[in-house]
């Protein structure tokens, strides 16, 4: 099926499809962005009001005892690495950019923690510039529904996506995914009997990719160990 008109259909179930984050600025919702990796929004959520009420920007930010700043956010995956982080982050803004959040791919990607992902958000976001950023679930949406390979790594799944969705549409179609995926399309027990993609859906066909893949990884660390 033309991937415009995936985006259609999944716009019918979720025609509300927005950033989760919370955040007031382009600042806020960077540092959201860098705490998400690997965890949920829901989790970030969490945290973010009381982080953001002590620092609210990168100047103040910059100047927090990094222990302060652990303790804000201890209850989300690799605290420690990403309170380090978005204290160099903010002083990179500080020192770099007269603490204004850039928005081209080259800048934003010299900011600590910020992988090509987080830039794509940013830039979507915080800016409106076309972009298509490639989470666990575009990835996995993107290869159940035939609009990647299942052995394709993220950047592929992106520019395939940016091929195959209309630009103006690049924005708003990341939304849609993550939330089919998110709260429909899920990696565990997604509602397959309520799809209308069903027909065409890889999902199978990755399960066992997948499987695959760990089970070759787990042989060649035996053969290591060994």
């Amino acid at each position: 099926m033309n991937a415009d008109l995936i985006i259609d259909q999944i716009e019918q179930i979720f025609p509300d499809a927005k950033c989760e984050l919370i955040h007031d600025t382009p600042f806020q919702l960077l540092i959201a962005v860098v705490l998400s990796a690997q965890t949920t929004d829901a989790s970030v959520n969490r945290v973010t009001p009381a982080l953001f009420a002590q620092w609210p920007d990168s100047q103040s930010l910059m100047n927090a005892d990094i222990h302060d700043v652990e303790q804000a956010i201890r209850t989300i995956g690799l605290y420690r690495t990403k309170a380090k982080n978005i204290v160099l982050l903010a002083k990179a803004l500080h020192e770099q950019f007269d603490d204004q959040v850039p928005s081209t791919f080259k800048e934003l990607q010299s900011l600590p923690g910020v992988g090509r992902k987080t830039a794509n958000v940013v830039r979507s976001v915080a800016f409106d510039i076309p972009s298509f950023a490639v989470d666990t679930h575009v990835e996995r949406v993107s290869k159940r529904l035939g609009l990647a390979k299942v052995e394709d790594d993220p950047l592929k799944v992106e520019e395939k996506l940016r091929r195959k969705v209309s630009r103006a549409r690049w924005n708003q179609a990341h939304h849609d995914m993550i939330f089919f995926g998110r709260y429909f399309c899920m990696a565990r027990n997604p509602k397959c009997n309520e799809c209308p993609f069903a027909d065409f859906c890889k999902k199978d066909k990755l399960v066992a990719y997948q499987q695959a893949k760990k089970e070759k990884q787990n042989k060649e660390a035996n053969e290591k160990e060994g």
